[in-house]
């Protein structure tokens, strides 16, 4: 059986949405796409969300990045529903057409840890950290939680601090951080 730290895989959904959506995609203007965004980012799970984002990616004319930003909004209600494989789905249709959307990977890496597919989750993590996304935190969060499953103590703490250094006022990283007992490896001379 895996072992999850101090975490469910059901606390983890709310832990990661605290105080903020999962790293969600800006749509700019008003139609079906940008209310789409504005639920997953409110956190907005709900059937009629997941219609909206479907009917904005059917019925609007959206540019390339507004279709990956709609796809990657469309996994986070999936997400919010419990619907991994859809999630993960619209983040690699999302990537496919836009490679370098940060975003798309850290969601991408929670529905992997969250399917505890760990080292896919990784890999998919510090891509998207590669690409410097907006709310980088949870990606170096959740990189925390997935470093300390996969056994990797010492790069969990990193990630942890540097979760905790990006949202000072996010508890929960300083929480893990608790959990850790820093020993220098300096060695007195005699």
């Amino acid at each position: 059986m895996r072992r999850v730290p101090l975490l469910t895989v059901t606390v983890a959904f709310g832990v990661l949405a605290a105080g903020s959506a999962m790293a969600s995609v800006t749509v700019l203007g008003t139609g079906k796409a940008r209310a789409c965004y504005e639920a997953a980012e409110s956190q907005d799970y709900s059937r009629d969300a997941l219609a909206l984002c479907s009917e904005a990616l059917v019925e609007e004319t959206l540019s390339q990045r507004d279709r990956a930003a709609t796809l990657v909004n469309r996994g986070i209600v999936k997400m919010g529903l419990k619907d991994l494989e859809g999630a993960v789905a619209d983040y690699e249709k999302a990537l496919g057409t836009q490679k370098r959307m940060g975003e798309a990977y850290v969601n991408l890496g929670i529905a992997y840890m969250l399917q505890q597919k760990d080292r896919e989750a990784l890999e998919a993590l510090s891509q998207g950290l590669s690409l410097k996304p907006r709310r980088a935190h949870l990606g170096y969060y959740t990189r925390g939680i997935v470093n300390e499953l996969l056994g990797d103590v010492r790069s969990a703490y990193y990630d942890y601090r540097k979760a905790a250094e990006l949202a000072p006022t996010w508890d929960e990283p300083r929480a893990q951080l608790q959990r850790f007992r820093v020993i220098s490896s300096e060695r007195k001379m005699s």
